[in-house]
Parts: C-alpha cells; structure tokens; sequence
C-alpha cells in the first residue's frame, strides 16, 4: 500500500513537470492564469457530460473509426498509474505521462496471432507507432460499448468546434464556469457569480479533458473570461448516455452550459428566410444604435438583416440590421408573426415585424426616382408620380375608379372606410399621376 501511494505521489509531481514543456495550439487559457514554477500536483477536472449540436457533431463508435482521425493524449488520474499504450517498435507499455499532449492519427485496428486485437496509432510530434491493446475482448464486441481508447481526447469536436463557435454569442445557462489559475498547468478554480442568460463572446476554443474534450472559453461585455469543458459528439468520452444525463452533469454539455443565439446554423428555417434579405421602413421608427442609444428613423430607411436572437421566455425577437449606405448596425424588438402575439394584440401589432417594414430596397423599385425620395418619405404626391412612387409615399389604395376623361384613379380613405383621404388621378397612357387631391 505504501509502495503504491509513492508511486502515486511520484506521478503527480511527474504531472506537473510535463505541465511545464511548451504548448500547442490546441491548449488555451483564461486571462490571469499565472506561470508556474513548482512541481505541483495536478488534478484533472472531473468527468463531464454533454448534449449535442447535431447538425455539425456527430457521434462516431470506434467500429466507425476512419483512418486519419486525429486525438490528443490527455491523462485523467487513472491514467497516471494504468498505461495506455505499447510502443509498437519495442513491444513495451509507454507511460502516459510522456506522451502528454502529443496527438495520436488513427491507422486502423489488426488482429495479431487470432487472439489479440490492436487499434493502431502514429504519433504526429515523434513520428512513433503505437497501439491500444483491447482488453479482454473482441473488436466488435468493444465497439459496442462507449469505452473507447482510455486518455485520448477527440480533436475533431475541438476543430469542429472552433470553425462554428468561434467569435459567436452564447447566453450562459449553468450555474457554475471555470478559470484557469496557471498558465503552464492545469490548475482552474470555479466560479458561481456568473448569472444565467449572461451574453457571452467565444474568445477561444481548445482541448479540454478525456471526457469532455471540448474547451469554450468566453468573455462577458467586461472582458471577464471564463471557460467551461464540455462534450459534443461523445466520440471517445467514455461516458455512458445515463451519465450524461445526470444532473450533476449537466453543465458539462454544451447545451447544459450555453445557448447558441447568433449562429445562422441553429436559426429556425423561418429566421432564415429573414437572415441576409432587404427590408425597408414603412414609417418613421425607433432602434438602438451600436452604443445602445435610441435614435429615430426615417421612412422608407433600407436595412440588411443580419441577425435574429430569440429572446428566452419572450415573444419578441431581436434582430439586428445594417443600414445601407452607412453601413451601421442597428438593433430593435419585434414580433415575427401576429400568431406570436399574445395578450394586447391592438398594442402589440406596432410591434410587428410587418407593421414596421417591407421587403427589398424601395430605389430598386421599378419608377422610383431619387429625386422624388424626399416627397415621398414625407407622404406627399406629386404630379408625375410613378404608381411605385404612389405606393411608397401612401400605401396601397383602399379603392379604384375611372373617369369619362382617360384616367384612373387611386381612393385612400382613413381605416374606417367612411371619409376620404385622398384621390389620386393617373394617365391612363401614361400612367403617371396628373393630379392628387386631399
């Protein structure tokens, strides 16, 4: 017993030693954790569970292994006293210890004398072979269950990851986050003051733990940064799905941890439709610029919608607009669809995404002259007026009629139906207005 907690001593200070040596790319920190000097014990943080991102995460069991994926060796405690793997050219158990952070490439898996099995590895940092003996068991039979290759981290959630998250907003949604307190090790601390549905900026995406090899490290608006370890797929986690599902877990799932809002991949169909499309303003409204000040709008302003974050617990929406012409962003509360909008629905409908704009740019609209931009956005007919240029400056009419002299006219009258509020005359040749009359 003795015997073996020395050894256990031993590889802990061991641990710290290797937490010393240069990093690679898939290694990240928090802002503020301190280079260390001293051999320090180093305690892996605990196993962690996951939901998924399904559209771009997928679970792959070993039995669907490809040659060519790519792992990390991460030691987890147990790690440190069982060895993972045997050097293929000397036959011999390696320490796990000295293979830290060195990426493993999958070359397939053999059958060796009819009774062992292999899944085989090249080592991409000291161009060495490996193997993982199965234990015990057949290569199918292993296949079948989510045990995997013991302290290999899979790379391909944390490069998957770092191509959709990076630089995407989150809402926090666990009650618990993480700092890194080394620079050069592995030592983080909890945090607990981080409030649920905190925006949130992916700064950095690197490898987190065997289990959750996933590490999404995020600011707030002040620049805090925090970061949690989570997993993905579940490819190589070695966690069973019960285990996942625990509630002590959960915050080590993506899902359990954030809420992806801006990303267009997790957008209903519907907010895609909208994402990227025209829309001009059909009266003079309010929206907030990109320093949160309300400033008002012009009729007939041409927006690009660029974003649309559903806001947690709420009808309305917040969609984000880029002017044309300045180029600045806007933002604004709306309600997609009347079918949304719930109790007042007379207070509620200036809310409305179609009470507010209309699709497309009004200046690409076929007989919309700049010259008459003016009038327009301020109501006002002239004679010449194209019907486009009718239409934008007081909707569509409520009626038509002809006269005995070749035009046709436009009737508005006020939402009552029972006064008129003006009478347009076209040409019936020319189809431009010849009088307006109030």
């Amino acid at each position: 017993m003795r015997k073996l907690l020395f050894v256990i001593v031993v590889a802990f200070l061991s641990v710290g030693m290797y937490a010393q040596q240069p990093v690679n790319k898939y290694i990240v920190k928090t802002k503020g954790a301190a280079k260390t000097v001293q051999a320090a014990a180093v305690v892996e943080e605990e196993e962690k569970p996951q939901d998924l991102l399904t559209q771009y995460f997928r679970y792959v069991s070993v039995c669907d292994w490809k040659e060519g994926m790519r792992f990390m060796v991460i030691p987890d405690k147990k790690d440190i006293i069982i060895k993972t793997f045997v050097d293929a050219a000397t036959g011999k158990m390696v320490s796990s210890l000295s293979l830290r952070h060195k990426i493993m490439i999958y070359k397939g898996h053999e059958s060796v004398g009819g009774i062992h099995e292999h899944l085989n590895f090249n080592c991409e940092d000291d161009g060495k072979a490996y193997y993982f003996e199965i234990p015990s068991v057949s290569y199918e039979d292993y296949c079948l269950g989510r045990s995997g290759v013991p302290a290999l981290a899979y790379l391909g959630d944390v490069d998957m990851a770092r191509e959709v998250l990076m630089g995407k907003t989150l809402l926090t949604q666990a009650n618990q986050y993480y700092v890194d307190t080394e620079l050069d090790g592995d030592g983080c601390a909890p945090i607990f003051d981080v409030p649920v549905n905190t925006e949130v900026k992916v700064v950095a995406v690197g490898v987190g733990t065997r289990n959750f090899p996933v590490k999404v490290i995020v600011a707030d608006e002040n620049g805090r940064e925090f970061f949690q370890n989570v997993a993905i797929s579940r490819t190589n986690s070695g966690m069973r799905d019960d285990e996942f599902d625990a509630s002590s877990m959960k915050l080590h799932s993506f899902k359990g941890s954030f809420e992806l809002l801006s990303d267009n991949m997790t957008a209903s169909s519907e907010f895609k439709d909208y994402l990227g499309k025209d829309v001009y303003t059909l009266n003079s409204t309010t929206m907030a610029d990109s320093y949160g000040a309300r400033v008002k709008v012009a009729r007939l302003s041409v927006f690009t919608i660029k974003d649309i974050k559903p806001q947690r617990g709420q009808q309305y929406v917040k969609m984000t607009l880029t002017g044309h012409g300045s180029g600045r962003e806007y933002t604004m509360m709306v309600i997609l669809r009347s079918d949304d909008a719930t109790g007042d629905i007379a207070t509620m409908s200036e809310h409305l995404f179609s009470s507010i704009f209309a699709w497309g740019d009004p200046m690409k609209m076929e007989g919309v002259r700049q010259s008459n931009l003016q009038n327009v956005q301020k109501g006002i007919v002239k004679v010449g007026f194209t019907e486009n240029e009718v239409r934008l400056a007081l909707g569509e009419p409520t009626d038509y009629g002809t006269d005995d002299h070749g035009h046709y006219t436009w009737i508005y009258k006020y939402n009552d139906r029972s006064s008129l509020y003006a009478r347009i005359f076209f040409s019936i040749e020319t189809r431009r207005v010849t009088g307006a009359y109030k």
